[in-house]
């Protein structure tokens, strides 16, 4: 029984160990994408916002770094609110592991329980 429950405990612990790789594996490449996304977007957004403040200079040039501004401001909050979804809504870190601990542990309560019996 102890050979049995030590097998176990070290399939479960090379799970974990396999679901920590792959979850680290898979954060730095959504944070590389994700940075260079930014970069990215960022210049565009710069670029656009000169060019539209440029054509509004002689009239509304206010107005224009008002709406930009006000623009730049709801795609910001709206962006947060998604991440903050995305977090909200992700699998449980180690949820397969703690669900098959939780499967090996009752085995052997109900392996004990018939032993009794």
């Amino acid at each position: 029984m102890a050979s049995t429950f030590t097998d176990i405990l070290r399939t479960r612990v090379e799970l974990a160990a396999l679901e920590l790789e792959e979850e680290s594996r898979r954060l730095i490449g959504y944070l590389l994408l994700a940075l260079a996304s930014m970069f990215l977007l960022g210049l565009a957004t710069i670029f656009l916002a000169f060019f539209v403040i440029a054509i509004f200079w002689d009239t509304h040039r206010l107005a224009a770094v008002l709406s930009l501004a006000g623009l730049f401001t709801v795609a910001g909050v709206a962006l947060g609110l998604k991440v903050r979804n995305s977090f909200a809504t992700k699998p449980k870190l180690l949820g397969d592991t703690l669900a098959e601990f939780g499967k090996d542990i009752n085995f052997i309560k109900m392996a004990r329980q018939s032993d009794e019996h």
